[in-house]
């Protein structure tokens, strides 16, 4: 999150007069205003300063943490759907996503996302505005994964140690077009770029979207990134 500060002078005189415009106010935080006269020889001007948080993209922040009340029953519904074990490159998108830094993303991006990602670097929403979105944030998964899913709707994320730490709900799976997703990320296919090794090049063929439901609070994936580090 940032703060956004819009500033306002005053003058007794119309040629003396200045001013930026001003920034909307959100629901996220109440703007203050500040007034304060400073003597500027013989002109008295009036500083005026409106702060607020900035909206997340879409307008609204996209949490995806199960509520406290519904842990318990989302765990033992995850222990009965297929798995997918997560790398730690993984866990930490799962950590974007289900705090609402991806907003309005709520899951691993179905293929209409991803495609709207790599080629227009924005995301259209129902109501047909656009968000800026350069980076596709996928989740791969390989040919035994895929067969292990069959017809299941929903696939449960474990991390390293076995520990259930989302369920991805009304899944879609879909070709992994990897040289193409490198080609339009970095723009060009050349050897030794960062990330594209690890968590591209040796990746599954094929991609799973769908939306996320956090199990695991913020707290307790971060100890598991760290340890995975």
């Amino acid at each position: 999150m940032a703060s956004m500060a819009a500033l306002f002078i005053k003058t007794p005189y119309p040629s003396h007069t200045h001013s930026i415009t001003k920034f909307p106010n959100t629901h996220f935080a109440p703007t203050f205003r500040v007034s304060v006269s400073v003597p500027s020889g013989r002109i008295k001007r009036r500083l005026r300063v409106s702060s607020g948080l900035i909206e997340p993209d879409g307008g609204k922040l996209v949490e995806l943490l199960v509520d406290e009340p519904l842990k318990d029953l989302k765990k033992r519904e995850a222990l009965s759907l297929p798995r997918i074990k997560l790398s730690s490159i993984d866990l930490q998108w799962v950590h974007v996503l289900s705090e609402g830094w991806a907003s309005p993303l709520r899951g691993f991006m179905r293929e209409s996302e991803f495609l709207q990602t790599l080629h227009f670097n924005t995301l259209r929403l129902q109501n047909g505005s656009a968000v800026n979105m350069s980076v596709p944030i996928l989740l791969a998964i390989d040919d035994s994964q895929k067969h292990l899913i069959a017809e299941s709707t929903k696939v449960a994320l474990f991390d390293s140690n076995n520990n259930p730490v989302a369920i991805l709900k009304d899944i879609e799976i879909y070709k992994h077009p990897k040289e193409e997703r490198i080609a339009r990320t970095w723009g060009t296919t050349a050897s030794g770029l960062p990330y594209v090794e690890e968590a591209i090049a040796n990746a599954g063929n094929w991609l799973i979207g769908g939306d996320l439901e956090c199990l695991r609070f913020n707290s307790e994936i971060l100890c598991t990134m760290v340890m995975l580090c």
